[in-house]
Formats: structure tokens, C-alpha cells, sequence
């Protein structure tokens, strides 16, 4: 069974759209030879690097789902925000040696846009099960 941690990037409080990719995760959970073994939440994308590598440190957790939604606004910013989780994440999963799954969506994403791809969640997670699948297990 891979046992998971979950990192949650809450979003736009008026638009559950992370709510809604976390419950899509945890269904294909349960559909899966899997269980999470915690969920930590953050309060954006930026934040998930830090959250994960909490995770991804624990001998009891074989792979972390990061979780988020980044949607346009009227700079660059979530160009910036979205590149910072990206590449941290990489950090945790080289530097830990475990499966970081990168469900972040967007940047460059409209409202509408985020809210059809919230089947990512359920596809982060599948690709944490892949992967730790594949990988020898380097933990007990």
C-alpha cells in the first residue's frame, strides 16, 4: 500500500477549487492500493514546498501530492508564484528522494479554466502511485 501525504494550497475562499481537487484526490484514493497518512494545508502554492518536504522527510509517507490553483491576475505574479512551487518541489523530490506529485494548476488560468481541470487532483495522485511503484523503495 503507498501511504501519502497530502499538501492542500487553499485558494480563492469563494471558489472551492481546491477543496474540490482535494476531494477528487481523496476518491481516487480510495479507488487505489493507497491511504494518506497526513494532510497539512497551506495557504498558496508558494507555500507547498516547505509543507511537502515536512512530508517527505517522514519514514511513514512514501510519496507527497502537492495540491494547488493558481489563477491569472493582473501582473506576472502568478507566472512568478507558480515557477517558486515548481521548482521547490523538484527541490523536495531530488533532495528527499521521494515522489513529490505536482498538482498545481495554472498559472495563466481564468476562474472558469481552474475549475474544469479539477480532476488534477485524482491525476496527481495516480502519478505519486506510478512513480513510487517504479522507484526500488529506499524507505522501511
Amino acid at each position: 500500500m503507498v501511504r501519502l501525504g497530502l499538501v492542500v494550497a487553499q485558494f480563492n475562499k469563494k471558489t472551492p477549487v481546491t477543496q474540490e481537487m482535494e476531494a477528487a484526490a481523496r476518491a481516487r484514493v480510495e479507488e487505489q492500493d493507497a491511504n494518506i497518512v497526513e494532510t497539512i494545508t497551506v495557504p498558496g502554492a508558494y507555500d507547498t514546498p516547505l509543507a511537502a518536504d515536512r512530508l517527505a522527510r517522514r519514514d511513514n509517507i512514501d510519496a507527497v501530492v502537492a495540491l494547488g490553483a493558481i489563477i491569472t491576475g493582473d501582473t506576472d505574479h502568478d507566472a512568478v508564484i507558480a515557477d517558486a512551487a515548481a521548482q521547490g518541489l523538484t527541490e523536495v523530490s531530488l533532495d528527499r528522494d521521494t515522489p513529490v506529485a505536482f498538482g498545481i494548476i495554472g498559472p495563466g488560468m481564468s476562474h472558469d479554466e481552474a475549475r474544469a481541470r479539477i480532476e488534477y487532483g485524482a491525476t496527481a495522485v495516480d502519478s505519486a502511485i506510478e512513480l513510487t511503484n517504479s522507484l526500488p523503495s529506499h524507505k522501511s
